[in-house]
């Protein structure tokens, strides 16, 4: 469930870029952030991602760099209106030549820098453009997670043939378990009594099917062949299985410590032993699936 993704792009003045992450996690987590003046992105992006993806640690960044803008003259007309009805009424009062236009302007107030302001036309065109950024970035993302997705899988496959072998060496050796269990009772049962007449073939066969029956594996065996073939179903679906999985990992881990408790033969133990740490390695690369 990890990827990247980054797009950029420039309109009107305004340059911007949008970095999406996945990192694995076992829940859906997402992190937004965006500058001011573009918190109207947050909830549609946060639905689109949530669309998008069901697993994992996601975090978007939007940064935004606006070009200076050249500043724009505008003329105080009040000020200037005040300044004219000033020289006409000094008229006849004093002698002074006529007020020229450079003169009228050149006086402090009448003409004023200001910041030019976008218009909204140009304010619709940039979040168009960003939100355009956006759905690529989160495609982009989408596709990296599945190219990694696709290279797990073949791990998965990997794990699921090496757990299938173990558990067909364990059903192997299962099948001569009885045989050798009425072999060593017979034995440590001769050394015991040696000296009393032997256990009559009933009460014999009675304490080997105790035995047996303690050192039955078949249904945990079964149980395992059952989780294979639905983890291979998980497997043909393809999507949104990682927690359906995950708890499948659980289910295999179960039958394997139930089927090394119950192991009345070494070789079955180590084949046990061997099996649980095949499933461990199983479950690690499932929390890495969506």
């Amino acid at each position: 469930m990890t990827g990247f993704a980054r797009t950029e792009g420039q309109t009107d003045g305004l340059s911007w870029v949008w970095e999406l992450r996945s990192v694995n996690g076992k829940a859906f987590d997402l992190r937004l952030r965006l500058p001011p003046g573009w918190e109207s992105f947050e909830a549609p992006c946060k639905t689109a991602i949530a669309d998008a993806l069901k697993r994992g640690s996601i975090s978007g960044t939007l940064s935004v760099t606006e070009q200076a803008r050249p500043p724009v003259l505008k003329l105080n007309e009040a000020v200037l209106t005040q300044l004219v009805t000033l020289i006409r009424s000094l008229e006849g009062v004093i002698e002074a030549a006529p007020p020229t236009v450079d003169g009228l302007l050149g006086v402090r107030g009448v003409i004023e820098v200001v910041e030019s302001e976008i218009t909204e036309e140009q304010r619709l065109l940039r979040h168009r453009e960003v939100q355009a950024g956006f759905a690529t970035a989160l495609q982009a993302l989408a596709s990296s997670r599945k190219a990694e997705g696709e290279r797990t899988a073949a791990v998965l496959l990997a794990r699921l043939a090496e757990i299938t072998g173990y558990v067909h060496e364990a059903e192997t050796l299962a099948a001569a378990v009885p045989a050798q269990l009425r072999t060593r009772f017979q034995k440590q049962m001769a050394t015991l009594l040696e000296a009393a007449p032997p256990l009559s073939e009933e009460r014999l066969a009675q304490e080997v099917a105790l035995l047996i029956a303690r050192a039955d594996v078949r249904e945990e065996l079964d149980r395992l062949e059952a989780h294979l073939q639905a983890a291979r179903d998980l497997m043909s679906e393809g999507v949104n299985i990682g927690r359906r999985f995950d708890f499948l990992c659980q289910e295999f881990n179960r039958e394997a410590n139930t089927l090394c408790s119950k192991s009345a033969d070494i070789g079955l133990t180590k084949i046990g032993i061997a099996l649980k740490a095949a499933i461990e390695q199983l479950r690690e690369q499932v929390q890495n699936i969506e």
